[in-house]
């Protein structure tokens, strides 16, 4: 527990300026390979791990194999851990609640939590109890409140998306929230307006549309997820590759393939 306090302490710290880049993972391999690039923490990627254990992502994977997840994860690295917990497998804010604490016992630092395009006072529940139970246990974690305004355009008609998402950034602050996440959002003024009013670090998913990391911490930004796109990227790899010796006479090898040598030594212990 000392060592997840002081991880999670890290992890804070990381959000205080310039842009954390995290390269979601979603199993212990692609969080040990992440890690030995040089990853600053490990986050997950929701979708990522309900697909690899055979669900779809939202909500879907029974919990019992998220804590699974988690603790294959934690087993393998030494840095700050950030889970994807979506909308806390939960309605019930106690649930919720009781459920991060599990997860902090597993050695996870950070939390994803998301209104899911609901009313912000349900997630604001579910934020305001995880703090009310950590401070019960003593015990501590980040959570980065993820709002859906720009990705399921909740905005009412009329109403800008920038001040949807503020005012749901300060429904979620007061109730507790670390961080902000805003997927969707790229236009550089709207970025610009929720950095500097939402009152939490902003944390963006990364998009082509969006410019070059020294511009976003330009624009305030403090964070940038992959989100699936890496776990998309892999399987969309692996579909060519599969297909290609399933399917063709001849298979060539694969120029990016990583070694059997370096991935088996990602996991050697010294």
């Amino acid at each position: 527990m000392t060592l997840t306090a002081e991880h999670t302490a890290h992890f804070r710290h990381l959000h205080n300026d310039g842009v954390l880049r995290l390269a979601n993972a979603w199993d212990a391999g692609t969080a040990r390979l992440l890690a030995s690039l040089g990853s600053r923490a490990i986050a997950t990627t929701s979708a990522g791990v309900a697909w690899a254990q055979g669900y779809g992502d939202g909500n879907q994977m029974p919990l019992a194999r998220v804590f699974d997840a988690v603790e294959s994860i934690a087993r393998v690295i030494e840095l700050p851990l950030s889970i994807d917990f979506e909308a806390g497998y939960s309605e019930d804010a106690d649930t919720v609640a009781e459920a991060v604490l599990q997860l902090i016992g597993r050695g996870v630092s950070g939390i994803n939590l998301e209104d899911s395009g609901r009313e912000p006072a349900l997630l604001a529940a579910k934020i305001a109890r995880i703090r009310e139970r950590c401070a019960q246990e003593q015990v501590d974690v980040f959570i980065n409140a993820r709002t859906d305004v720009y990705l399921r355009q909740l905005a009412a008609p009329g109403e800008p998306s920038v001040q949807a998402t503020l005012e749901r950034a300060r429904v979620y602050r007061q109730a507790g929230a670390d961080g902000l996440f805003v997927p969707g959002a790229t236009a550089e003024a709207d970025v610009r307006a929720i950095a500097a009013q939402a009152g939490l670090p902003l944390n963006l998913l990364w998009r082509a549309a969006l410019p070059d990391v020294e511009t976003l911490a330009a624009w305030g930004v403090r964070r940038l997820s992959a989100g699936s796109s890496l776990v998309e990227s892999a399987l969309g790899h692996l579909r060519e590759r599969a297909s290609a010796f399933l399917e063709q006479p001849r298979i060539d090898a694969d120029t990016h393939a990583l070694p059997y040598g370096q991935a088996n030594a990602l996991f050697e212990r010294p």
